[in-house]
């Protein structure tokens, strides 16, 4: 593939050339595939299946593999990067990898990195994101495609939860406060911001269970605040969770335990 690739993303530049061109808003082209010959593209596989999911101040490092099939065999990859919203740009860390799965096919892999604080200047970033890849065949064949593949990119979300008064006599009242929030990528800012007007559930495990069951819903206020009030009845542990957006992965907080006397 000649030189190594880069690691950082050019997600700022990108953006801002955009935007002083008036570019931003407008819909972006259509995707393309094209080849030449039997070559195709049959799998692409981002950190697992799973979303990449950044904080605020650590880096996020992730692979993405290509698996690709020729009657002569696969060569590697001429091309293999990452697109996303807003003209979020991305190259990996080092040239991919080519493994032989047998004589047709072979998987490519590589590792790239997201730091929010070098590559994110806002929260454009979060979303859907695209793998573009160009596989080469060993007999000159090709296949390329600017959506070979897809991902999320989403913002880390925090869950805490405080249940008081502890202990408590049966019977009595127990409110059960915390705060939901997630990682806000702006520069100079980066920390983490409350959620507001999101439905976040309210868990119990009686002490000696491992399951914990649905209380109620409970809807995030002000700077991502959370308070509901229960009666005391056994020993256990209270906890929120949040199934996330689109945008921000799932939190759950850690139980609380409450001594019921």
């Amino acid at each position: 593939m000649g030189e190594q690739m880069t690691k950082r993303t050019t997600m700022a530049v990108l953006t801002a050339t955009a935007a002083a061109a008036g570019l931003i808003g407008l819909a972006a082209p259509a995707a393309q595939a094209d080849g030449y010959g039997d070559t195709v593209i049959s799998k692409v596989v981002v950190n697992g299946g799973k979303p990449v999911v950044v904080d605020t101040t650590h880096a996020t490092t992730f692979s993405v593999s290509v698996t690709a099939r020729d009657n002569s065999g696969i060569k590697g990859l001429s091309v293999l990067d990452l697109e996303g919203p807003a003209y979020g740009f991305a190259q990996p860390n080092s040239r991919p990898v080519c493994t032989a799965v047998n004589d047709t096919t072979s998987t490519c892999t590589a590792k790239f990195t997201f730091d929010p604080r070098a590559d994110f200047y806002d929260n454009s970033p979060a979303g859907t994101w695209y793998v573009d890849a160009w596989a080469d065949a060993k007999d000159g064949d090709f296949f390329t495609s600017e959506k070979a593949g897809s991902f999320k990119v989403q913002r880390h979300a925090k869950l805490t939860v405080n249940a008081s008064p502890e202990p408590v006599k049966k019977g009595r009242t127990i409110t059960v406060t915390g705060t939901l929030s997630r990682a806000d990528w702006r520069i100079g800012y980066q920390k983490y911001v409350g959620v507001k007007d999101q439905s976040v559930k309210l868990q119990f495990r009686k002490k000696g269970s491992t399951k914990y069951v649905d209380v109620k819903n409970v809807k995030s206020g002000t700077n991502g605040a959370l308070k509901t009030t229960v009666t005391a009845s056994v020993d256990g542990y209270y906890r929120y969770t949040w199934a996330g957006l689109s945008t921000t992965a799932p939190a759950t907080a850690t139980g609380d335990f409450v001594d019921v006397r």
